[in-house]
C-alpha cells in the first residue's frame, strides 16, 4: 500500500481538480429508438457456429447496483433445469446452450442505457427454426413479466448467498488487476461499497 500510495502521489498530484461533477448523458433517454435497431441482422461467422442473440436497450441500471435486477433476470433466463427455456429447446434439438445478462460495465451499462442480451447457441436444426427459438425466448420473458418478482424472493436470496460465498472464497487476483478494478468501482459505487459493489447483492426490491 505504501508503494502504491507513493506511485499515485507522484503520478497524479499535479493534475488539477476542476471541481466538476462526473459527466452524465442520462438526458439521452432513447439512444436506440431508431429504425436500424428494430431489425434482424444476419452475420456470417468466421467459425462454424449458429448463434441467435436478442438484445434489448433498457433505461440505465447502474444506480441499482445494490439490487442488481439484470443479474437476477439473467439467473432466471439462464436456468437450465426443468421448465427452463434451454430445457425446452434441447428437447426440440434446437439449442446447445443459452446465456443472458449484462456485463455491468462500458458499452453494456452506462448513464444513457443498459443492454440486456440473451444468446442461444443453435444446432443446425435450431438454425432452421430460429424464428421459433426467438418466439420461445419472448414467451418466457413475457411469462416472467406477467408473474412478477413478488413470489421469487427465495430465488433472489439464493443468488445472494451464492454470490457471497464466491466473494468470500475467491482466489487472490493479480494486485494490478485488483487495484484497477477498485479504481473503476470508485467511479460507480458509494464509498462503503467500493470493495463489494460489483460482486454482492444487498437489497431485495421487487419494484426495481
Amino acid at each position: 500500500l505504501d508503494t502504491l500510495e507513493k506511485w499515485v502521489t507522484e503520478i497524479f498530484s499535479e493534475i488539477p481538480n476542476n471541481g466538476l461533477p462526473k459527466p452524465s448523458f442520462d438526458h439521452l433517454t432513447q439512444p436506440f429508438d431508431t429504425p436500424e435497431f428494430h431489425k434482424l441482422y444476419r452475420v456470417v461467422p468466421i467459425r462454424k457456429v449458429h448463434s441467435l442473440t436478442i438484445t434489448w436497450a433498457l433505461p440505465p441500471q447502474e444506480q441499482y447496483y445494490r439490487v442488481k435486477p439484470l443479474h437476477y433476470i439473467s439467473w432466471l433466463v439462464g436456468h437450465e433445469g426443468k421448465g427452463s427455456v434451454l430445457s425446452f429447446l434441447r428437447k426440440k434439438f434446437w439449442a446447445l446452450a443459452l446465456y443472458g445478462g449484462n456485463g455491468e460495465t462500458g458499452f453494456e451499462q452506462n448513464s444513457t442505457y443498459s443492454i440486456f442480451s440473451i444468446s442461444v447457441t443453435l444446432t443446425d436444426e435450431g438454425y432452421k427454426h430460429f424464428y421459433e427459438v426467438a418466439h420461445v425466448v419472448f414467451q418466457y420473458v413475457k411469462m416472467l413479466q406477467k408473474r412478477g418478482p413478488d413470489q421469487r424472493q427465495v430465488i433472489w436470496e439464493e443468488i445472494q448467498k451464492i454470490e457471497a460465498n464466491e466473494f468470500h472464497y475467491q482466489e487472490q487476483t493479480d494486485p494490478v488487476d485488483y487495484v484497477e478494478n477498485l479504481c473503476e468501482n470508485m467511479q460507480l459505487f458509494q464509498k462503503e461499497d467500493f470493495l463489494t459493489g460489483d460482486e454482492l447483492l444487498f437489497e431485495y426490491k421487487p419494484e426495481v
